[in-house]
């Protein structure tokens, strides 16, 4: 396990516990009003209630730097894209088969952090680090939804390469995205069983986005590992310290 968990502020912590573990499958490890810990089969969600007082400026646009989505592999994308119709929750898209041969689909939790449940083994245009895409294949078809992947769009994929490597993450692979004609390109890095996977957009201008560390949605992703050189501080949450990387990715890191 590299990521240990995703923190995420909710408004209000019985509702987000009730949304996750009917709708993504998660288990409740502990729990009161002020907080929960859920787990996901690869890692845990930490789920914070604040009284947000400033309104996030995180936009559904992959072109903004920073955070774009948290990542679920699922069996079965139909049924669970049914129930989430049934509850009137938000979709972002609608499923489709994308590159890669997987169907996915995007819709919001109920303090608007983006979530995306993928089906299928992902079929790689590039890969660079064979045995890490075999353990990836060599985790199956999940049971119940696991988590898989925090996403960011980033300025720089050799600089966040190397920013990550100090955690021990390696350059997996890549899905070219010919059809976009903004060049989009995806990278994933890998460690232990979970993934980061990297938006580069090489033919459009990409924004950036002051790190907010008290509004609702998602705040960070802890890591094990140790605090990389280039981290900067960026103020604490739910007990812990909180970095980020040159793109504006929220992350706080503890000894393994």
């Amino acid at each position: 396990m590299a990521i240990r968990s995703v923190l995420i502020h909710v408004s209000d912590v019985a509702r987000s516990v009730e949304f996750y573990n009917r709708y993504l499958g998660t288990e409740t490890v502990e729990a009161s009003d002020d907080e929960a810990v859920l787990d996901a089969v690869t890692a845990t969600l930490r789920l914070v209630r604040v009284d947000a007082t400033d309104e996030s400026t995180w936009i559904a646009d992959d072109l903004q730097a920073g955070f774009r989505h948290v990542g679920f592999k699922v069996s079965d994308l139909d049924a669970r894209v049914d129930a989430l119709h049934e509850a009137n929750v938000p979709f972002q898209l609608e499923p489709i088969h994308a590159e890669g041969d997987v169907r996915i689909t995007f819709f919001y939790d109920p303090d608007g952090t983006l979530l995306e449940l993928v089906e299928g083994p992902l079929q790689y245009h590039e890969v660079y680090d064979r045995d890490a895409v075999e353990a990836d294949w060599g985790l199956g078809d999940p049971e119940r939804p696991r988590f898989d992947h925090v996403a960011e769009t980033v300025h720089d994929i050799e600089a966040t390469k190397d920013y990550f490597a100090g955690l021990g993450y390696v350059l997996m692979s890549g899905i070219h995205q010919p059809s976009d004609p903004r060049g989009f390109e995806i990278n994933f890095l890998r460690h232990g069983d979970t993934s980061l996977e990297i938006f580069t957009y090489d033919g459009a201008e990409k924004s950036r986005r002051q790190p907010q560390t008290g509004s609702l949605g998602f705040a960070a992703v802890e890591f094990e590992g140790e605090v990389p050189e280039l981290a900067q501080p960026v103020g604490t949450a739910a007990g812990l310290d909180l970095y980020t990387d040159a793109d504006g990715l929220v992350h706080a890191v503890r000894s393994a």
